[in-house]
């Protein structure tokens, strides 16, 4: 593997998601006004980059090209954290416009490698689509992070490369999600088989595990050298009988994590650096 040698730890914030409820979670960021001072408790937390799902004024799932560029300039405004827009919106969501996240002029963007099982639904990303998205986010210099939800979107991950060469900024970072029903569970077992196929080119990555996986697969991803993605996207519960109260707490946990480990919290810069993320 060509991964970079970093003596800290990337903290990417994913803080609200396109699944969970404002009226079950009152406290879950869906305004551009609560995103931005979630942004800001979360930087002062440890995260580096912040990965947004959009909401509408219902609180309700939106690709609205007008309110994703209206997210990502308020927080690029308020904070100096990589802005990574999620191409993924919801499972729901037709796959031109989800190509069209691009024209908000994001500094990163994901991109899923491959179709999956996801719950009671199937999250949709056939090939012609990845290609396309892919060569997009090349023309807009536009950094793309990898989501990997099975073992096999490690070869479609390959695929890529070799059909259209290196992303803009010529790093190869991936996340790998565990916990999905239908796809990885979130074990370190599971995480271990991923790390073993995962492509030459990759230069750094980073795991999220999902609800109660959460813990086990930040603390199996710090101890195998990557990074760490957490957020009330993935889990509203803190502890045992504890919703989580704000995405900050969770933060400030990875936070502790990774120093425990001797590999504290990277700062935007150095997020930058890591990931070939140009200035806008």
């Amino acid at each position: 593997m060509a991964l970079r040698p970093t003596p800290g730890t990337l903290i990417t914030l994913a803080p609200t998601g396109a699944e969970h409820q404002k009226a079950d979670l009152p406290q879950l960021p869906t305004t551009t006004e609560e995103l931005v001072e979630t942004a800001r408790r979360c930087e002062a937390a440890g995260a580096a980059l912040i990965h947004i799902h959009v909401r509408d004024a219902d609180h309700q799932p939106t690709l609205d090209p007008v309110l994703l560029k209206e997210r990502v300039d308020a927080v690029r405004e308020a904070t100096d954290l990589i802005v990574q827009l999620s191409t993924g919106g919801s499972v729901h969501d037709p796959l031109q416009d989800r190509l069209r996240v691009l024209d908000a002029n994001p500094d990163s963007c994901s991109l899923t490698c491959g179709t999956t099982n996801f719950g009671d639904d199937v999250f949709l990303n056939p090939w012609p689509f990845m290609s396309e998205l892919y060569v997009l986010a090349q023309e807009r210099e536009v950094v793309p992070e990898f989501e990997i939800f099975d073992v096999s979107q490690m070869y479609a991950l390959q695929r890529l490369l070799d059909t259209h060469g290196l992303p803009y900024g010529g790093t190869v970072h991936l996340d790998i999600v565990l916990g999905v029903p239908g796809a990885l569970p979130a074990t370190a077992t599971a995480l271990h088989a991923a790390l073993a196929v995962m492509p030459e080119a990759v230069t750094s990555w980073s795991a999220t595990g999902i609800g109660r996986g959460h813990l086990p697969i930040l603390a199996a991803a710090l101890a195998a050298g990557g990074h760490a993605r957490v957020g009330m996207e993935d889990n509203v519960v803190f502890a045992r009988g504890q919703v989580v109260g704000h995405n900050a707490e969770l933060v400030e946990r990875a936070a502790e994590f990774a120093r425990l480990m001797q590999r504290p919290p990277l700062s935007t810069r150095q997020a930058r650096e890591l990931l070939g993320i140009k200035d806008r």
